[in-house]
């Protein structure tokens, strides 16, 4: 006798169990935004300044690199220090969210072993740490923009959906490199090493009018269209379409990876910790 049993379709039940995952953390927001910060005070304990250390470093360094750069390169100071300033504050939010991305499970290891809660809440602890950090940084392009009298008008709002774009791209990347680097903790160091390449390849310090036969090969380089997307607002410049249909593709394919893999990986997190 032939029995019919049912087909479980466990790419649907991953899906709905990361989305469940996804919702039950982002509710949780009371006590991952407190954890997040409480990680930017734990930084600057028994400082008087406090996290103002974080605006503070971020201004001399880009002062100290904008003056230095300028000369090098030839090129006018009161166009160069703005365009320093927001790509550096910007990369430290990038590279932020790709360096605490691959710790963000092994720091939690305590939590995660002890109590039952959704794995993207310490996601979500990692992107409002790096937002916060963002934030205080925001106080240095803003005084940029003011000294060198950048004038703003609507398109300059063009640069909150670019910022949303880094975010919800770090959510997806900080899940599957988080899971990677707790399994393969060799991982970790390479990661950075590519960061630090990546920093010398996006034009953070240097302008792509620099290289005007090869400009076309940033086409490929999806830093450089996160980092174009808020720069290119906040200086008055118009953002190429192809920028905004890179980041969509990137945002949807890097989600539809990683809502399986999460589901799949996330029983098995609990053992490579």
């Amino acid at each position: 006798m032939k029995i019919n049993t049912p087909q479980i379709d466990n790419s649907k039940n991953s899906f709905t169990e990361t989305l469940v995952d996804l919702h039950q953390g982002l509710m949780m927001y009371h006590l991952w935004g407190r954890l997040g910060w409480n990680d930017i005070l734990q930084r600057y304990r028994r400082s008087r300044l406090g996290p103002l250390w974080l605006t503070i470093s971020m201004a001399v360094l880009i002062g100290a690199l904008g003056l230095l750069y300028a000369k090098l390169f030839k090129v006018d100071v009161a166009e160069y220090i703005p365009f320093l300033a927001i790509g550096f504050v910007l990369w430290q939010l990038i590279s932020g969210i790709l360096l605490d991305g691959c710790n963000v499970f092994v720091h939690s290891e305590g939590i995660i072993k002890q109590i039952k809660l959704p794995l993207s809440l310490h996601v979500y602890r990692v992107l409002w740490r790096n937002f916060l950090t963002l934030l205080h940084n925001s106080v240095v392009v803003v005084f940029v923009m003011v000294y060198f009298d950048i004038g703003v008008d609507i398109n300059t709002l063009l640069a909150l959906l670019g910022t949303f774009f880094i975010i919800i791209n770090g959510g997806w990347f900080s899940f599957l490199i988080g899971m990677l680097c707790a399994r393969y903790r060799d991982l970790n160091p390479t990661i950075a090493s590519l960061v630090t390449l990546s920093f010398f390849l996006t034009p953070i310090i240097w302008n792509p009018s620099l290289i005007p036969d090869r400009a076309f090969i940033l086409l490929y380089n999806p830093f450089f269209h996160f980092v174009e997307s808020i720069r290119a607002p906040l200086l008055g410049q118009p953002v190429q379409v192809e920028t905004w249909w890179i980041l969509t593709l990137i945002t949807a394919l890097g989600w539809i990876a990683v809502i399986p893999a999460v589901s799949k990986m996330g029983r098995k997190l609990v053992y490579w910790l």
